[in-house]
């Protein structure tokens, strides 16, 4: 199983809407074929690994981290296929939450006569795919908020200066992070004060682009703004309120640029309904890189999910300097946010801290 999941695990960004499977076919104890689901409409990782098998899977055991399909889709069946191959026994490591299988697939392998065992490595499984767990479940996007910061808590001095708190391999990982997720997500004051790209810069030009949500409910973001470029070929979700200028969204809808509007009274953009409104446009998870006035809206309507704090060997101090959550906070400790399943790594000199919500 362990297998199965580094198997999986090879496809990470890729699978998008669909969830991450590796699975692996064991004959007298010996592995005799492997497979991996690498891209939404591409073969299941079940199937990968039976057409290498061909007919050395009658009598076979396979290893999968998610339940077989039992639905038509993009793809056929996998429990058909499975069944078909004369497999003898099958190891899951978690069910599919997904309400089309949700234990269907199961059923339909027992029923044909074949063992079938669950909760292998369990916990996980349900790590590795906790953004398709979550989106299948609510229709809504998986959403980690990053931040960097010193040891003080600071996100920047009191002049606004950011950059660079952390170091390269920091940084480094900042964007494979944004390799891995179908949006990244900032609001007005990060763009007119950094003029971020918001790509995905690996090594050797590797890495997707994920599309760009820009919050500007003031419509302030001037149009020769960085995260506005190449617009057709990256998507950019640009969302604004009311008071956005018709001739202003009219130029960048004629830019590629989806526009969404809402109706505000203030200059607060309703978070949980663009959760909602992300989640119908395919957005299966978000990477919140927003500044202090951003994440203290997020915490606020409840939409993050996981926070990724990159924690750098520094002391900014300073009144006026920035932290991660802005806003008036908590007046109470016995309502601050708990995070839980907590892990630190070292990152080059700073330390990569990650828990959830």
């Amino acid at each position: 199983m362990r297998r199965a999941l580094e198997l999986a695990g090879k496809a990470v960004g890729r699978t998008s809407p669909n969830p991450m499977v590796g699975a692996v076919i064991v004959k007298n104890g010996r592995v005799i074929a492997e497979g991996y689901h690498k891209k939404a409409g591409r073969p299941h990782g079940e199937i990968e690994a039976l057409r290498k098998a061909g007919k050395r899977s009658k009598g076979a055991q396979l290893f999968v981290n998610l339940e077989p399909c039992c639905h038509h889709g993009r793809t056929p069946p996998c429990t058909d296929a499975i069944i078909e191959s004369g497999l003898r026994e099958v190891y899951i490591g978690m069910r599919d939450p997904n309400p089309q299988v949700a234990g269907k697939g199961i059923r339909q392998l027992k029923r044909a006569g074949i063992a079938v065992h669950t909760g292998i490595l369990k916990q996980e499984c349900q790590r590795l795919n906790e953004v398709f767990v979550k989106y299948i479940q609510t229709g809504m996007p998986f959403v980690t908020l990053k931040s960097a910061l010193s040891l003080d808590g600071k996100i920047a001095t009191s002049t606004g200066e950011s950059q660079w708190i952390t170091g390269p391999e920091a940084r480094e990982q900042v964007h494979r992070m944004r390799d891995r997720v179908d949006a990244v997500l900032v609001g007005a004051g990060t763009v007119l004060k950094d003029n971020p790209r918001l790509t995905t810069r690996l090594k050797k030009g590797t890495g997707c682009n994920p599309a760009r949500v820009i919050l500007d409910a003031k419509a302030e973001i001037p149009l020769k703004a960085r995260v506005f470029h190449h617009a057709k070929r990256d998507r950019v979700i640009y969302i604004t309120t009311n008071k956005a200028p018709y001739t202003r969204v009219r130029k960048l809808v004629k830019r590629g640029i989806e526009v969404h509007g809402f109706y505000a009274n203030s200059n607060h953009i309703p978070l949980i309904k663009l959760n909602k409104i992300l989640g119908e446009e395919g957005i299966t998870s978000v990477l919140l890189e927003g500044g202090s006035g951003v994440n203290a809206s997020a915490l606020k309507d409840g939409i993050v999910d996981k926070a990724v704090l990159f924690l750098a060997p520094l002391i900014i101090g300073g009144d006026s300097a920035p932290g991660v959550v802005g806003g008036p906070g908590i007046k109470s400790l016995k309502r601050a946010l708990n995070i839980k399943n907590l892990t630190v790594t070292p990152v080059g000199a700073d330390w990569m801290v990650e828990g959830y919500l």
